[in-house]
C-alpha cells in the first residue's frame, strides 16, 4: 500500500489528541465478532433497549461514527455498529460484493445477534444497503433510518464536483484529507469552525483497497429500487442535510415523495458529515422517530 501523503500525515498528527477523546467512547466497549454466511462480522454494541443496527457508508468503518451521535443513541437503545464486508474488523468472504449482499450480511447480523427484528439506520451507501435489506427483508426491520442515501440506479442524482474525490479515496496518495472532508462539511461550516477537522474521527486504519475497489463497484452497478420504493411500507425516517454536496438532498426528497409512510427532515446548512456537525440534534429526531408507536 503507498504511504500517505505528507498533508494527510499533518492532519492525523495535529487531530491526535482529539482522536484519543473520540476513541475512549469508541473503545469504551470491546470488539465481538460473530459468523454470518461466509464472513465474520467485527461490531461493537452500546446501551440498552430495543436493538439499532448501523450500517456505516462508503469504505467507512464503524469507528467514524461520531461519538457523541453514538452517545445519545445509546441512552435509548442498544446500539450496534459493525463493518461491512471486506471493511476494518470484518472479513471478505467468497461471495460478490454486491448492494443486495450487505443487504444479505447485515439481516444476517440482526438474526446472529438473536434479534428477530431491529431498527436500522443507513448512513450513504448504507442507506442503499438498508433499502434493499427492508425490500428483501422486510421481516428484519422495525424501522428505518435512511441519513444521506439514494435510490441508486439511473434515478439517483449525483453530485458530479465531488465524485471523482469519493473514488479516489481507497488511493491513498491520490487526494487530500482537506478535500475530502470538504465532501462531509460545508464550505461555511469549516470557515466558522477552524478546528472542522477534529469533528471528525478518522479511521485508525484504512481497508484493503482491493475490497474498497469492490465495494465501489457494487456501488457503481447496482440497479436500484426506484421502481420499488412503493413496496416499503415500514415508517421510515429520511434525514438529509441542505448543503450535502456527496449526496445531493434532491435524492431524500425523491425518496420520501415515493415512500407510502415516510417523514422527511432537512437539516439546514448541513452537509454529508450531519452526525459530526449536529449530533446531538440528530440523534433527538431519530430517538423520536424510533420511539413512535
Amino acid at each position: 500500500m503507498a504511504k500517505p501523503r505528507r498533508d494527510i500525515l499533518g492532519y492525523i498528527r495535529h487531530a491526535e489528541q482529539a482522536w484519543k477523546n473520540v476513541h475512549s467512547v469508541f473503545d469504551s466497549e470491546p470488539l465481538q465478532t460473530v459468523q454470518v454466511d461466509d464472513i465474520e462480522v467485527g461490531y461493537k454494541s452500546f446501551g440498552g433497549g430495543e436493538p439499532l443496527v448501523m450500517i456505516p457508508a462508503y469504505i467507512a468503518t464503524m469507528d467514524v461514527w461520531d461519538p457523541h451521535f453514538l452517545v445519545k443513541l445509546a441512552t435509548k437503545y442498544e446500539v450496534i455498529v459493525f463493518d461491512n464486508r471486506g471493511m476494518g474488523k470484518t472479513s471478505a468472504g467468497e461471495s460478490e460484493f454486491t448492494i443486495d449482499r450487505f443487504a444479505d450480511d447485515t439481516a444476517g447480523l440482526i438474526e446472529a445477534l438473536g434479534f428477530e427484528r431491529a431498527n436500522v439506520l443507513g448512513w450513504s451507501i448504507g442507506g442503499d444497503i438498508a433499502l434493499s435489506l427492508a425490500l428483501n427483508h422486510r421481516d428484519r426491520v422495525r424501522r428505518l433510518v435512511l441519513y444521506a442515501g439514494d435510490c441508486g440506479g439511473k434515478q439517483k442524482v449525483l453530485a458530479p464536483k465531488y465524485t471523482d474525490i469519493m473514488k479516489k479515496l481507497h488511493e491513498v496518495d491520490g487526494f487530500l484529507a482537506k478535500e475530502v472532508l470538504g465532501a462531509l462539511f460545508p464550505a461555511w461550516w469549516m470557515e466558522a469552525t477552524p478546528d472542522y477537522w477534529k469533528h471528525y474521527p478518522f479511521p485508525r486504519e484504512l481497508s484493503n483497497p482491493v475490497h474498497i475497489a469492490k465495494q465501489d463497484h457494487a456501488y457503481d452497478t447496482w440497479e436500484g429500487v426506484y421502481d420499488r420504493l412503493g413496496e416499503i411500507e415500514l415508517p421510515v425516517l429520511v434525514v438529509t442535510g441542505t448543503e450535502d454536496v456527496s449526496t445531493p438532498p434532491e435524492n431524500a426528497r425523491m425518496i420520501a415523495g415515493r415512500l407510502p409512510d415516510a417523514r422527511l427532515v432537512e437539516f439546514p446548512g448541513a452537509g454529508h458529515g450531519l452526525q459530526y456537525m449536529y449530533p446531538i440534534g440528530l440523534a433527538k429526531v431519530i430517538i423520536d422517530f424510533l420511539g413512535e408507536d
